[in-house]
């Protein structure tokens, strides 16, 4: 304990905003010394199994020696440079390997910061590319219930109507047209119906709809909604019907967590834009990339602006960059589909909730686990019942739900599971 800096909890409730939490009454910050595998070690001297992968990214775990180096590595040459006019290796070779490995014809890249960011620029790459096409009617996206793509604004603009801020900023985000969430589970017949009302909305909306955004498979933050692959493959027959964009959001679900390398795979669709981030880096620093064809690219540069209308600062971090070529070399090199086999049939431990009155549903897909209840729980309350069976999982709404690094043990699945299991049985929540 003594080689860490102990951690002035009280300063961080007094002064600093976590994610989602009151500064008049803030929910509890656990104090973490340091990482390794897939345990966070606290400054309690407890040691936590984490079933988050920090948000979903730390598909590695953390503290992987190839990950280290990368940045250490890079660090020692150029930690940043700006982008405008220069370019470098690892910016150069992390877009060849993200052209490789997406779905054709995904082949120009877009660099920026965070996922809300990579999809604030899916939306600008749309709205450019029909004005650039003199179609500056075509101002409006269309998206489904139930999603969830960042807290920037127009990332906000196309989140769930009702579970998201856009009652507390009426009036200053665009509106948009949404749809009715996919219906149909993963594993469930085709609703046909549901289809229909698609096109219907299609239909009413499409020569004001520059694009449609979703989560593909997997509407993730909005309500953890898996849906049937047929509905995305409906959704791309139809964008190219009525000529409309279609932005895949795979910042969640992409880098294999739900069984396919990208999500979009499991419809055998392509998408005009996809945004990645998260898993990108490993979970090491933060970076996203939006990716889009030629003919969106070119378009957008046909127009009379000639350029995509953006340009973060940290755009094409050397250091982030770096990590994240190591990173996806190493989700190769480790086999990520056996990994992620494994801990899907690992997770069929969590079925066992289903016996439980409270559980609505228990839903497993890839390197994903969900257990609804039916009722919001108290995040204080089970993260501290959590925190002492020795786990770390942070549940929101009625769902807990677990997305573990890809290198988690069977064993360390069932304590998440039973851990999960007793505090519904207890009603630690």
């Amino acid at each position: 304990m003594s080689n860490f800096t102990p951690i002035d909890k009280e300063f961080d409730k007094k002064h600093i905003w976590h994610p989602y939490t009151s500064m008049l009454n803030p929910l509890p910050s656990y104090g973490v010394t340091h990482t390794q595998d897939n345990k966070l070690h606290l400054d309690t001297g407890q040691v936590l199994i984490d079933g988050m992968a920090s948000w979903w990214s730390a598909i590695h775990g953390y503290n992987h020696p190839k990950l280290v180096n990368a940045i250490k590595e890079q660090a020692n040459t150029m930690s940043h440079v700006m982008f405008g006019g220069i370019t470098h290796s690892p910016a150069v070779e992390l877009c060849k390997k993200l052209i490789a490995i997406t779905p054709q014809p995904l082949n120009r890249v877009f660099l920026a910061d965070s996922g809300s960011v990579s999809v604030e620029v899916a939306i600008k790459m749309a709205l450019q590319y029909w004005i650039s096409k003199g179609c500056k009617r075509k101002n409006k996206l269309m998206t489904a219930q139930k999603g969830y793509h960042g807290d920037t604004f127009a990332a906000m603009s196309v989140c769930d109507p009702i579970n998201s801020m856009h009652s507390m900023y009426q009036g200053f985000l665009p509106e948009h047209v949404f749809v009715n969430a996919p219906r149909a589970k993963f594993n469930e017949p085709v609703d046909f119906s549901e289809l229909e009302q698609l096109e219907q909305a299609f239909k009413t909306h499409h020569q004001d709809v520059a694009a449609f955004i979703i989560e593909p498979i997997v509407q993730n933050a909005g309500g953890m909604n898996f849906y049937n692959p047929a509905y995305l493959a409906k959704l791309r027959e139809l964008c190219d019907k009525y000529d409309v964009l279609l932005i895949l959001d795979e910042i969640a679900t992409g880098f294999g967590r739900t069984g396919k390398l990208f999500a979009c795979e499991h419809a055998n669709i392509s998408p005009d834009i996809m945004c990645i981030g998260k898993a990108l880096t490993g979970g090491t620093m933060t970076l996203s990339a939006t990716l889009t064809s030629e003919k969106v690219a070119i378009g957008i540069s046909e127009g009379d602006a000639g350029v995509l209308m953006h340009g973060p600062t940290f755009m094409g971090n050397p250091l982030a960059c770096a990590v994240a070529n190591a990173s996806i070399d190493l989700l190769f090199e480790n086999n990520w589909q056996q990994q992620v086999t494994q801990i899907n049939q690992a997770m069929s431990a969590l079925k066992r909730c289903e016996t439980l009155a409270e559980v609505v549903n228990v839903r497993i897909l890839g390197a994903i686990g969900v257990v609804e209840i039916d009722k919001n729980v108290d995040v204080a309350k089970i993260q501290r019942f959590f925190v002492d069976q020795g786990i770390w999982i942070r549940p929101f709404g009625k769902l807990i739900y677990i997305m573990p690094p890809y290198i988690t043990e069977a064993q360390d699945i069932e304590r998440l599971a039973n851990a999960i299991y007793q505090a519904i049985e207890q009603q630690q929540y």
